[in-house]
């Protein structure tokens, strides 16, 4: 038996309920937490303040994953397939500086293979790619409510018009790499 090799991405994709929605569905993945980071303020931030956008944190997902059933290059590949990278501080109708586009490395190896993965990714889009790669910060674990929002919510409307179809986006590019497959 292999020994689990865990490791840990953080990255934001707009709002964090369909960026965690996107990993809870892939193999090798052990735990996705919604929270917050980046930000310019001292002390644990709340959903209202991110939400105002003067924090200065991007709503984000840390991602705990075993790199012997998946590598940190899939993770920010389906992560950068599965939301729109080239529109600066804004998915969707999600605007502000809470919904950018961002990966926050870990170490230099991760920041050189997020690097990599955007300059491989960039031609497939028509628009430059905008995705900030930054040092992680603190992460700040979000309230309890917005852990496992899409599992709990499925029927209310943002998950259906929003999340919903990102999951289908994700089941057909990526089937190869979802716990199902």
């Amino acid at each position: 038996m292999t020994t689990k090799k865990l490791q840990v991405a953080t990255v934001g994709g707009g709002c964090f309920w369909c960026t965690e929605a996107v990993f809870q569905e892939i193999k090798g993945v052990e735990k996705v937490v919604s929270g917050y980071s980046g930000g310019n303020v001292p002390g644990k931030p709340t959903y209202r303040e991110v939400c105002s956008g003067l924090t200065g944190h991007a709503e984000v997902v840390q991602v705990t994953f075993d790199a012997n059933v998946i590598s940190y290059e899939d993770i920010l590949v389906i992560f950068m397939t599965t939301h729109d990278p080239t529109t600066l501080n804004r998915q969707g109708a999600d605007r502000g500086t809470q919904y950018r586009s961002v990966i926050y490395y870990h170490d230099d190896t991760q920041k050189k293979t997020a690097n990599t993965v955007i300059n491989e990714l960039s031609k497939y889009y028509e628009d430059p790619i905008v995705t900030e790669v930054s040092e992680v910060q603190t992460f700040y674990e979000a309230e309890q409510e917005h852990q496992d929002y899409y599992r709990n919510n499925q029927q209310q409307g943002y998950c259906s018009f929003v999340i919903t179809p990102k999951l289908v986006k994700l089941r057909k590019l990526h089937a190869d790499k979802l716990k199902s497959a």
